[in-house]
């Protein structure tokens, strides 16, 4: 008993002197006394400057080793790691005011209370939704097979929702059969995941100046160059466009054909067909995004309808006009595109969300979502008139009168900076969304973008004028 009692001591004492290794290790590393590449000292010698044996050192530099913070190279000895620090989103790309960093946005919006308002969102308020239709397919779904409850999706996505969605593209004039399709978890996934498909790090990637800022967020994740092109009342500026595509050669160019974000505007023909005959002549892709299309009254040219889907890449979502947390969009593409498309989802998600899916098919197949739609572009209307003509009598001068949608974009008065009313509104529970944040050149210093059905509270307003008329003295 004594025996194991003194073996166990010894054991305790000896783990204790490894650890008392690795942290003086881990102290040079981190005091720079032993920087990446450098070799660490003998075991013997460490034994000998330490008192300790050679095995409590040996013990150290292996789990150091394990760790990752060393390596160890046979016949040579131990070196410190060439450690990365992990990819800081945030700091990608060049230093903003935390108030125009597009994450920033992102997080006050989604972390707001429900108390908070949140103009600055990009999204319809909840009671704007068609909640019992959602409440609906949730019970049809209820009732369903176990299959669908419980089993992996294909990646390409339900068979029934890609033939729908390929006859609601057929009716816009793009023509894709359901095998050109393929479901994705949101809009956004689909840019990730065409991005993973088609770019490398480094490689260049035209938007629009400004364009919805998740756009350089994800553009920067994937370490693309981005450069900017200013956009216009009728699409991007045709002849900077050709410009930039000649100097710089994009391998994409993002973009909103129709209720453009933020800016609301929409392309006309004249600047869709001389785009895509820049996009042919410098073998250009472009990524449409068409996330808005349902909010329209009339649709607006679409560069996919041109194009055919040679090299315009065509997606979509339902999380605008049906529910943000049952995410389902999708990408229409040329077959061979689908394809390893394909088999970058499976690596990234493997099989498709089959439970959302089926959610979003029941809805759209329920008649109601004509309708729903039907009300809600007139809702749209109506606030949109209310909310301009409120702008205008705080001196906020919308930048166009949007035919469509949510979006204002808006000049404010002379001299006041909209970072600086963000920040003062945000104090106030108010969720704002400055101009630059969606501007790659930092040239929207007096813009903000506001979402007209988030902006039927008094308290908007009220606060509005209140911050003006601080930053105006």
């Amino acid at each position: 008993m004594v025996r194991k009692a003194v073996q166990m001591g010894e054991e305790l004492a000896g783990r204790t002197r490894v650890e008392m290794v690795m942290a003086t290790i881990r102290q040079r590393i981190a005091g720079r006394s032993l920087t990446p590449g450098a070799r660490l000292p003998s075991v013997r010698g460490l034994a000998a400057t330490l008192k300790l044996s050679t095995s409590t050192v040996v013990d150290a530099y292996e789990r150091l080793v394990a760790e990752g913070a060393i390596l160890a190279r046979p016949g040579s000895g131990f070196y410190v790691a060439n450690q990365a620090a992990p990819f800081a989103l945030a700091q990608a790309g060049p230093k903003l005011d935390r108030a125009l960093d597009p994450f920033w946005i992102s997080r006050q919006s989604l972390e707001a209370g429900e108390s908070d308002l949140k103009p600055g969102c990009g999204w319809l308020p909840p009671s704007w939704l068609p909640g019992e239709a959602m409440r609906r397919g949730l019970r049809t779904l209820a009732r369903a097979d176990g299959q669908a409850l419980a089993d992996y999706g294909s990646p390409l996505g339900l068979p029934p929702l890609r033939q729908l969605i390929s006859r609601r593209m057929g009716e816009r004039g793009i023509e894709a059969s359901p095998d050109q399709i393929m479901l994705a978890d949101s809009g956004t996934q689909a840019i990730d995941l065409l991005c993973r498909f088609l770019l490398e790090p480094g490689d260049t990637v035209l938007v629009d100046d400004p364009c919805y800022f998740n756009f350089h967020a994800l553009l920067r994740a994937h370490r693309a160059k981005i450069v900017g092109v200013p956009y216009t009342p009728y699409g991007p500026d045709i002849e900077l466009f050709a410009q930039v595509v000649a100097e710089h050669r994009p391998r994409l160019y993002i973009t909103n054909s129709a209720i453009h974000n933020p800016t609301g505007a929409t392309l006309s023909p004249v600047t869709a067909h001389r785009l895509l005959k820049l996009a042919d002549q410098f073998d250009l892709v472009i990524i449409e995004d068409d996330i808005f299309a349902d909010f329209e009254y009339t649709p607006a040219p679409r560069l996919a309808v041109f194009d055919g889907l040679e090299r315009v890449i065509h997606i979509g979502s339902f999380s605008k006009t049906l529910s943000a947390s049952a995410r389902c969009g999708f990408i229409a593409a040329k077959p061979e595109w689908v394809d390893g498309l394909t088999d970058i989802k499976i690596a990234t998600a493997f099989g498709g969300g089959r439970l959302t899916a089926e959610l979003v098919l029941n809805v759209l197949n329920d008649g109601s979502y004509r309708k729903h739609m039907e009300t809600l572009r007139q809702r749209l209307s109506r606030a949109m008139g209310e909310v301009s003509a409120r702008l205008k009598g705080l001196g906020i001068m919308p930048w166009l009168e949007p035919p469509a949608g949510m979006f204002l974009w808006c000049r404010l008065p002379d001299g006041v900076d909209a970072a600086d009313v963000a920040r003062a509104a945000l104090e106030r529970k108010i969720v704002l969304a400055p101009g630059n944040a969606f501007s790659l050149s930092q040239s929207a210093t007096n813009f903000m973008r506001f979402n007209v059905s988030q902006m039927l509270d008094r308290r908007v307003f009220e606060v509005l004028e209140e911050v003006l008329g601080r930053l105006r003295k």
